[in-house]
């Protein structure tokens, strides 16, 4: 792909132009993000305050009795948000499922434990000890790369 800026002084407003031969997956992506102009928040609650959590520090994100928490800095935060749509929205930031109730940050883990047979033992820098589902082993394997 080839990126051409041009300054212009007269202009009032950046303006983008796609030239191609055809839109595929690359060229929808560039426009989703080019598009999507709104900050994507996770506002999680605790003691009845609403605060705006950072995806960097958020150590894993957990389905338990129909709620959804955030574990951050040894505090669970309610979230409002579903699972499925976090699961999107932090995919950027490292965040991968593993399993039908949790989604972690990879940059939040200390060790996988791998001796299992079926299964992944994952130890999180809370030292908080998860599982991988069998259903989602070979996605953990694939990201990374074994």
């Amino acid at each position: 792909m080839q990126i051409e800026i041009k300054i212009d002084d007269s202009c009032t407003e950046p303006r983008m132009i796609i030239i191609t031969n055809k839109v595929d997956n690359e060229i929808n992506s560039i426009i989703h993000t080019l598009s999507s102009t709104a900050p994507e928040l996770i506002t999680g609650f605790y003691n009845d305050l609403a605060e705006i959590l950072s995806p960097e520090d958020i150590i894993r994100i957990y389905a338990e009795g129909g709620k959804i928490f955030a574990s951050v800095n040894k505090k669970e935060y309610l979230l409002r948000q579903r699972l499925y749509e976090l699961e999107e929205q932090l995919t950027k930031y490292s965040f991968v499922r593993i399993s039908n109730a949790e989604i972690i940050n990879l940059k939040k883990v200390c060790n996988f434990d791998l001796s299992l047979s079926g299964t992944i033992c994952v130890t999180l820098s809370d030292n908080t000890t998860t599982y991988v589902s069998r259903r989602y082993v070979p996605k953990i394997k694939q990201v990374l790369g074994i």
